[in-house]
Parts: C-alpha cells; structure tokens; sequence
C-alpha cells in the first residue's frame, strides 16, 4: 500500500449491525407495560447538517443515543395500543427539553412499522421542494411493512423519496425489461407500496417522472438477500451548495437487521475497496474509541472485541485514520492517526491493536513492538473459494504473549511459529466444532491454552482468527484475559470458549470476574460465564431493548471457582440484542455485572 497524506471527506460509516452502538437501553418511564407490541424499525434520513446526530427520546427517556444519519435500527418491539411521545434532540443534548422536534405516536398491536426522520429543521434556510412538498422535519410512519417474505430467491422493498430538493422521479431496473419500474412518479415523502424483485446484481436507473431522461444511476447487488425486504431511499441533496453543503443525493438500502447500504453510482465501484475494521487493542485506555476518517467522525463508541461488517471505502486516495476517546469531539485529541491507500477493488482486513503506552505493559517476550498501531490484511475474503470449506487467517495480537502454534487437536498445525503481529495465509477446515490447542512456538507438547471452536454452518463462509487480551492481566494494567476470537464478514465476533488454560485471575476486593457470555450470538442456549472467589447466591435477570425483565433465573448457590457459568435459554424469547444482569450475593456483599448478548434464530 501506498502511505501519504491528503484530505478527502466520506461519509460517516454506519453500525450493525453494527450492531452496534447504537442503541441504548429503552427504559420507558411510563407504568403502562404493555403486553401488546407492534414492531418497528427507526431510520435516520434527515439530511439537514443540523440534526447529522440526533439522540431519541420516548416518553422522556433516553432511547437512542447519537444516533447518526444514516443509520437504522434492527426491527424492536414497542409497546402499543398507549400513547409514545417521541422527542427529537441534538446529539450533545442533557434531557428531553432539549428537543429540536416532539411526535406523538400510537402503534397497533400486531402492526409492523417503518419510521423514517426526515426532513430539515429551517425549511426557509434549504432550497424549496420543486414538487411544492412541505420539507418541515417529520417523522413518516408506514404501518403494513414486511420483515421478511416466503420467497427464498427474491428480495421484497418500498421505495420512499427521501430527497427535499429533488422532483418526483421514476426508478428503473436497467436488466428487467418487462417490470423495469421500481418506483413510478414517486414524490418528496412518498413511500410505494411492497414489491419483490430477484435476488441479483442491478442497475438502478433514476430519471425525471414520466421521463426517459436518466439523472442518475447506480448499482446494486442484491445476491444472498432472498427472503429478506429492504427499505429503498432516497436520501441526501441534489444540490448540497444551496443546501448548507450537506450530503449529497444517493440510493441506500436498509436490511431488516439495521444495515445501511450507500448504493454505489454506476462506474465507481472501481473506485473503492472493501474493508472490515475490528478494534482489538486490549489498553483499557482504548477499550471505547471513536474512528475519524478524513476528519469525519467514522464509527462512534467502538468498543474492544467489536468489528465492522466488510464497507465501501474510497480507494485510490489517501485516507488520514484517526483513532480518538470515545469522548473526543473531533480528531483533536487523537490517540493515533495512520494514512493509508487503499487499491480499487482490494478488499482488506484492518486490525486495531497495541498500547498507547508500551512502556506501561509488560514487553513482549520476543521485543516485538507493542505500540498502538493498525494491522493490514490485504487480499482478504469475504466467503471461502471453496463452498465446503470455512477459510480464515489468524493473527498473534496479544502483546504479552510468545511465539506460538495454534493447533486445531487431531486435525492439522493452523498455525505455526506467529510471533506478536504476525498475520498468517489463509487455511481452510471443514465445518464443525474443533479443539483449538495454543502451545509454545516449536513445542507442541506443552498445551498453554485450549478452545472450542464451533465452526458449524460455516461452510463456504471465512473468519478472522485472532489471539486477543493479555496472557497476564495483574501486568498489564489489569486488562482483557488472553482468548481467542473469531470475527465473520458480517462483523460478528465469536468468543472461543476455553476448555483449560490458566485460571482467571480473580478480582481485587473479593470481586467477581465476568468472562462474558458464549456462544454471542446464540440459539437457543448461550452460558454465562464468571469466577467467583467465594462461595455466593447467584441470580441472572435478562431484559429487552424496552427494559423489560423477560427471563430470569432464580438465585442458587454456588461453589469459589474460575469456571462457573449460568445457562439461559432463549426459545421463548424473539431474535434481538439483549442485556442480562447478574447479581452475586458473597456473605453481606452484593454485587452486580451486566453484559449483552445476541439472539439469532
């Protein structure tokens, strides 16, 4: 790769999925719990500069937080049949009374529902609709929508018109000659009616309503979406000089899961590559981080042992790599920033890794350099190049950690002799559950550490494999445990479950350790794991997205230990993100931990 510097301005990137961070707590202060819920998913479409950063307030509490353009949560349930007051804030704000627009909402129950903000604040500072559409900021709610449909090999929409200086326009399919028409005379705030179009790669044609003349084209490939619906928009300023230079006009795509797609206009898809961005760096001084790119804040409250899904990122330029505090405003007070060229049409694996300050941390046994830095996998794969195999690359990114072989028990050495920051070549397995054995590089008898590694249902997909944490914590500032992750393409990352390795060093003060929850994502049973250094009552609570205590597990008593763990089991529950509390009762000393886990049926 090429390294040099420049200024290039791209959009903020969007979260999953990621799952990401964009979602708080939904803690309704409202006593009506209602037992009836309607599903809804939120998009932020507002393209006003002013509002590029919103949090979401229900009934006065915090809902969403730094909630960005162009993002989207996954379908939630929310309480219906009672009155939702939804309160739109900056995304600085303290409280409700900050609000720069309130919603009175009142859902059915049973309904499905998209919510899209869109909209500007001062219609009188933007240009006018040219259809004379009112642009006034305003939530647009569509009751009926579909979260999935029966037809595995096609792909159900609605298309809205999410543009306020744009006219009425006609959207295409270049390649279907007899239903090219995806949108027919579709103004500012309409949203059509479903749709379902083959699973394939298209080019999607905008032109003037009624017309053949073509304003803007752009490509999409909609292979491994069959069964799924997507919501279409429009989205942006056709003009952002008379529009306080505020984005410019696209076509995004938004999966019932929360992924935003930015359409690529016909042509540049030559002009990006892919990426996947994982934040693997085990200083609790970086445990959050925001991630600028040229200067744009990129990814908000990136969190250690989280990763992007694989994005578009322009390729053939300079990109300056911030990496700040979470509580950073700008790139001002950046913990490190890296200038990188991407090559069009390269896909990469970027790794976050390292201490701020090495000479506070253990050193490397093998005078590796453990400074914070970016690990760069070039040539890296989105699926396996053979649909029986799972394919991945490993990567050696625990700081303290030897030379070691990681061996896959009774199978073959996956890899051999990785010293800090060696990434290795691809290797392929078959699908299954595997032991993973992490020994000394070059003495494959002594077993350091073991995990399972659940491979199944992988076939034809790949992974990054990655040694993460700290091999002695009580050295290095107490952070992260040594562990083995894997991270898939869609930014899912997989805690290996270990098997045996040193015990878990037990907290100061008598505290418990929480070693997190595995398998995450799970179905139906997932186990959470902790050390206790006493013998205690135990209790687990599981909630909602709304607050809601869906499942609990009745206090028992269990033994001192470094390996006990709870199981929860999910099938009464519906697929989401949700947060589990545990409460540890040692003599007179209660404690309490929380985590999150993931449901995917």
């Amino acid at each position: 790769m090429k390294h040099h510097r420049t200024t290039y301005q791209i959009e903020p990137l969007l979260r999953r999925a990621c799952t990401f961070t964009l979602i708080a707590l939904f803690a309704f202060l409202t006593n009506a719990a209602s037992a009836q819920d309607a599903r809804v998913q939120i998009i932020h479409n507002a393209a006003d500069p002013a509002a590029a950063v919103v949090d979401i307030y229900v009934n006065g509490a915090l809902a969403l937080d730094d909630f960005a353009f162009r993002a989207a949560t996954p379908y939630l349930d929310l309480p219906a049949d009672v009155n939702l007051s939804v309160a739109v804030a900056p995304g600085n704000s303290t409280g409700v009374s900050d609000a720069l627009a309130t919603f009175d909402l009142v859902l059915e129950d049973g309904e499905t529902y998209v919510v899209v903000a869109n909209g500007v604040l001062d219609p009188s500072a933007f240009a006018a609709n040219p259809n004379g559409r009112s642009t006034g900021f305003n939530l647009w709610v569509r009751q009926g929508v579909r979260e999935s449909i029966r037809n595995g090999g096609s792909l159900g929409f609605i298309v809205g018109h999410g543009v306020t200086d744009a006219p009425a326009v006609d959207i295409r399919v270049r390649e279907l000659r007899g239903r090219a028409e995806l949108a027919s005379d579709v103004a500012y705030g309409d949203i059509t009616d479903h749709r379902t179009i083959p699973t394939k790669a298209y080019t999607l044609d905008v032109a003037a309503a009624g017309t053949r003349t073509v304003v803007a084209s752009y490509e999409v490939d909609f292979n491994g979406l069959g069964g799924n619906t997507a919501v279409v928009l429009a989205s942006g300023f056709l003009t952002p000089s008379t529009n306080q230079n505020g984005p410019a006009f696209t076509l995004i795509a938004v999966l019932p899961d929360g992924t935003v797609v930015n359409l690529s206009p016909e042509g540049a898809r030559d002009a990006t590559a892919r990426v996947q961005i994982i934040h693997n760096a085990a200083d609790p001084n970086a445990g959050i981080v925001d991630v600028f790119i040229n200067g744009a804040r990129a990814l908000n409250d990136f969190a250690f042992r989280t990763a992007t899904p694989f994005i578009d990122l322009p390729a053939g330029v300079p990109l300056d790599i911030d990496v700040a505090p979470f509580t950073a405003s700008d790139v001002s007070g950046s913990i490190a920033t890296f200038t990188t060229t991407f090559e069009p049409g390269g896909t990469y694996v970027v790794i976050a890794n390292g201490l701020i300050e090495p000479d506070q941390f253990a050193a490397n046994p093998d005078g590796r350099s453990t400074a914070f830095t970016l690990f760069v996998k070039e040539d890296a794969r989105e699926a396996s190049t053979d649909p029986n195999l799972v394919e991945f690359f490993a990567g050696h990114a625990a700081t303290d950690a030897p030379t070691v072989d990681v061996i896959a028990r009774d199978v073959a050495t996956l890899v051999d002799d990785a010293a800090y920051g060696d990434l290795t070549g691809y290797a392929g397995v078959p699908e299954g559950v595997f032991t993973l054995d992490v020994t000394p590089g070059g003495d494959n008898s002594t077993v350091v550490a073991s995990f399972t590694a659940d491979l199944t249902g992988l076939a034809g997909g790949a992974a990054v494999v990655l040694a993460s944490g700290f091999l002695d914590p009580t050295t290095n500032q107490d952070g992260p445990a040594f562990g083995l992750i894997a991270v898939l393409p869609d930014g899912t990352v997989v805690e290996f479950d270990a098997i045996s390795s040193a015990a878990p060093r037990l907290g100061q003060d008598d505290e418990i350790v929480m070693l997190g929850n595995y398998p995450n994502p799970f179905n139906p049973t997932t186990n959470i794991r902790f050390a206790l250094p006493e013998a205690a009552e135990v209790s687990v609570d599981v909630f909602d997205l709304l607050g809601r205590n869906v499942l609990s597990v009745p206090a028992q008593q269990m033994a001192a230990g470094a390996a006990q763990s709870i199981q929860i089991d999910g099938s009464n529950l519906a697929s989401g993100l949700y947060v589990y509390r545990i409460k540890v009762q040692m003599n007179s000393k209660l404690q309490v931990q929380t985590g999150r886990m993931t449901l995917l049926k």
